[in-house]
């Protein structure tokens, strides 16, 4: 299927979603599963050693730093995946939503390399988390949280992330039927939060004291 920029936001707002079938495929399908997984932002899970990495700025975190690498980065190959659903015609239109801003990413650098993040697409106060990516030890999962202090702090309701794997589980992921799923759709597709605020990074407190009092 062939599609740009406003048929891949209708296809968000009816709760779908594109996915390749490898990088290097140049066909992509329309994803609509049975179940979905959501991460509720009102009961997660943060393992205290995490919290500690947080705090501790382990990471400098920035937001919307570098789209580009990040999703070319969440596009490589690694240990526990051979093969990427992100072809270049997935990356080209998230490229394109991230310049209309509703696409975003989150980034962690240590010692001033890139070596953790995630991106997604915003769209009312839904975002649909897409892939992420980690090169040292808990980056991307400081990115997750820091993303999810983000989203409760501007009043996004909904995350979104596609499928339930072991690994946000742990972090308090759920799996719901498609109709519950529409129901969360329907009422975050009618806010209207800001993805990215004046102050647009976070301390490692200041992303605790959010997910403290959420």
């Amino acid at each position: 299927m062939t599609f740009g920029v406003p048929e891949l936001l209708a296809l968000y707002a009816k709760g779908q979603f594109p996915m390749a079938e490898n990088q290097t495929s140049y066909s992509v399908a329309i994803i609509d599963p049975e179940m979905r997984g959501i991460l509720p932002l009102s009961a997660l899970h943060l393992p205290r050693r995490l919290a500690r990495t947080i705090n501790s700025e382990r990471f400098h975190v920035t937001i919307n730093n570098n789209f580009a690498a990040v999703i070319a980065m969440c596009a490589e190959p690694a240990v526990d995946r051979q093969q990427t659903w992100i072809n270049p015609g997935i990356d080209y239109l998230c490229q394109e939503l991230h310049q209309l801003g509703h696409a975003h990413s989150v980034e962690c650098y240590l010692d001033n390399k890139l070596v953790g993040g995630l991106y997604g697409v915003t769209l009312g106060g839904a975002f649909f988390g897409e892939s992420m990516f980690t090169r040292s030890r808990d980056a991307s999962k400081v990115a997750l949280f820091h993303l999810c202090a983000r989203l409760i702090k501007q009043g996004f309701c909904l995350l979104d992330t596609q499928f339930i794997t072991e690994h946000l589980e742990q972090f308090g992921a759920i799996e719901i039927t498609r109709d519950d799923y529409l129901q969360l759709l329907q009422t975050a597709k009618q806010q209207s939060p800001t993805f990215c605020s004046a102050n647009k990074t976070m301390s490692g407190q200041q992303v605790l004291q959010i997910l403290k009092n959420k």
